[in-house]
């Protein structure tokens, strides 16, 4: 019995130590495999290929980033050009009763003390609302006596006269407004021009 009994724990034994040895075989071909991975050829015609196509991708997207940013470019200088007219559209309406404030008061000379007194307070409100003009870049365009231009100017009538040179603007009818280097409302002038001879008008006249 003793005998039989030492033999199945050798035998038992012996199978252990192979399954050890089979184990330990078994991770010794696992890490030889990760260390040494199999090779991979590639053929010249096959690495040109593939540099092509990754040349081909690199600039689709160079392209479309460009046409990202074009996008962002434009979109952003088109709420600008938005903003820009919106504004000018309520400085423009905001002009017409300036003006009208601007001519009253011209008058105020002529009136009583009182009205004068009146009238240094709103000379002073204007001059705080032309001051905010100012600060956002609405300037008064200059007309009375400069050459006519049509990007400034609307010429409303056209006198006769020897006193100023052909295209010299005469008189202001309506006063122009820039913003920056834009013309949001043009001034609107009278403008000189040759006078007629004496003696072609009035054969002029005659053949009338």
């Amino acid at each position: 019995m003793v005998d039989q009994e030492e033999t199945k724990d050798d035998t038992e034994m012996s199978a252990n130590k192979q399954t050890a040895q089979s184990a330990n075989g078994n991770s010794s071909e696992f890490q030889s495999a990760s260390i040494n991975p199999k090779q991979v050829f590639v053929t010249d015609e096959e690495l040109k290929a593939m540099q092509k196509e990754a040349i081909e991708y690199k600039d689709k997207y160079l392209r479309l980033l460009a046409d990202a940013e074009n996008a962002r470019k434009r979109l952003q200088k088109e709420r600008q050009e938005i903003t820009r007219y919106a504004v000018e559209s309520l400085v423009v309406d905001f002009l017409h009763p300036l003006d009208n404030l601007e001519n009253a008061l011209k008058f105020a000379q002529d009136m009583s003390d009182e009205v004068k007194n009146w009238a240094f307070g709103f000379q002073m409100i204007l001059a705080q609302f032309k001051d905010v003009l100012a600060n956002n870049g609405v300037v008064a365009v200059e007309s009375q006596g400069m050459q006519f231009d049509p990007h400034l100017h609307e010429a409303v009538e056209m006198i006769e006269t020897t006193s100023y040179i052909p295209g010299t603007i005469v008189e202001e009818s309506v006063r122009g407004y820039k913003m920056g280097d834009r013309t949001i409302r043009p001034a609107r002038v009278k403008v000189a021009k040759t006078a007629t001879p004496k003696e072609s008008q009035e054969k002029i006249d005659e053949n009338n």
